[in-house]
């Protein structure tokens, strides 16, 4: 006999707990299926909160470490720091922040089943039967990442266009300024995307990403910085990496049995590759409509969440340009010029998307006061 419930939800990441804890505040019973071991571990994120979302939820202090700017190197070592007055990121502790964040679900009766992949699905009878029919609901969630299991099964499209990622947590780890996250363009050791070094929480985490089917030079990254920050007593504690959807939102995402979220709807800056905001904000309206659409005859699920989606058109173009990996030379020559230094600014210290008059104002003013 099947276990039933209302809502099952594949990934116990962001954008799942995010879903499934709103859906059980309003009344569904909700289970979460994840094939990791436990929570926190097997993470596919640096864990970095913008200010944005840090303003939206409340996560413990204890967990996370204000950053109030970003160092940006050139090739060959130069850089420009970059901040926003009032702006900030927040590193985390990211094992303890999904750890804290499963319990949060599971105290709303949540059932977080770690261990337990999503292997198969059929639609029979009204409702999903799982995993050769041990778990049966009337809708499905795919959060499950930019190669979405649920997707697959469920014939709604994939993540066509993807970096790979890999980061270290090392310990002992000295000379890091810990106000700024360290930030590296150097298409020969990370191609399409970037590297970066993060003052963590309570490790420092050293990572690079590059274009699916780019072999990644973490080792030639982590012998550069070795030259720039004091590695001689630190001790690598935790490596961890994945895929990175940067396609944008894809155009099928659901229909009225299923839907999917985060990585796994693309929902990921197309040009800094950061989700954690989208993750959890699209991931709780998603648990809304879930149950407005289950309790109260609302619209489907993907009806109401599609109109809401950022759709990154000017992010997307400048995702073309990067991808066309410019000589190193030409980074070096261009990182202190104005025009570099606003366009950096705008990317990093705004969330509000590159065709927003507030984006392109603060561009103006800087230009102005650079002038």
């Amino acid at each position: 006999m099947s276990d039933r419930c209302d809502l099952v939800v594949v990934g116990a990441g962001f954008a799942g707990l995010a879903c499934a804890r709103a859906a059980a505040h309003r009344g569904l019973k909700t289970t979460v299926l994840d094939r990791k071991p436990q929570a926190g571990v097997q993470m596919h994120t640096t864990g970095i909160i913008v200010k944005e979302l840090a303003d939206e939820w409340d996560v413990p202090p204890r967990l996370t470490h204000k950053v109030h700017g970003v160092r940006l190197y050139s090739p060959s070592g130069r850089f420009i720091d970059l901040h926003r007055p009032g702006y900030y990121f927040l590193a985390t502790n990211l094992c303890a922040l999904m750890q804290w964040w499963t319990l949060r679900a599971k105290m709303i009766d949540v059932d977080v089943r770690f261990g337990n992949p999503l292997r198969n699905a059929r639609w029979t009878d009204g409702q999903w039967r799982l995993n050769d029919a041990d778990l049966a609901a009337p809708f499905l969630v795919g959060a499950d990442g930019a190669r979405s299991t649920v997707a697959r099964l469920c014939g709604l499209q994939s993540n066509h266009r993807l970096l790979v990622g890999m980061e270290a947590e090392f310990e002992n780890v000295r000379g890091v300024d810990r106000d700024l996250l360290h930030v590296f363009i150097d298409p020969a050791l990370a191609p399409g995307y970037i590297a970066w070094v993060v003052p963590g929480v309570p490790y420092t985490q050293v990572g690079l990403a590059a274009r699916h089917g780019t072999r990644l030079q973490f080792n030639a990254f982590l012998q550069r910085v070795s030259g720039m920050f004091d590695f001689d007593r630190a001790r690598q504690v935790e490596r961890r990496g994945g895929y990175i959807p940067v396609n944008g939102p894809l155009r099928r995402i659901g229909d009225r049995r299923c839907l999917l979220i985060g990585d796994a709807a693309g929902l990921v800056s197309p040009l800094t590759a950061g989700g954690i905001h989208t993750a959890v904000h699209f991931g709780r309206y998603a648990g809304v409509a879930i149950c407005d659409y289950l309790m109260d005859d609302g619209p489907a699920p993907v009806r109401a969440l599609v109109p809401r989606l950022p759709r990154y058109r000017l992010k997307k173009l400048f995702r073309v340009a990067y991808d066309m990996d410019m000589p190193n030379g030409v980074y070096d020559r261009v990182i202190g010029s104005r025009l570099v230094r606003a366009a950096a600014q705008a990317v990093f210290f705004h969330n509000r998307g590159l065709l927003s008059w507030v984006t392109w104002r603060d561009i103006a003013r800087r230009w102005a006061d650079a002038c």
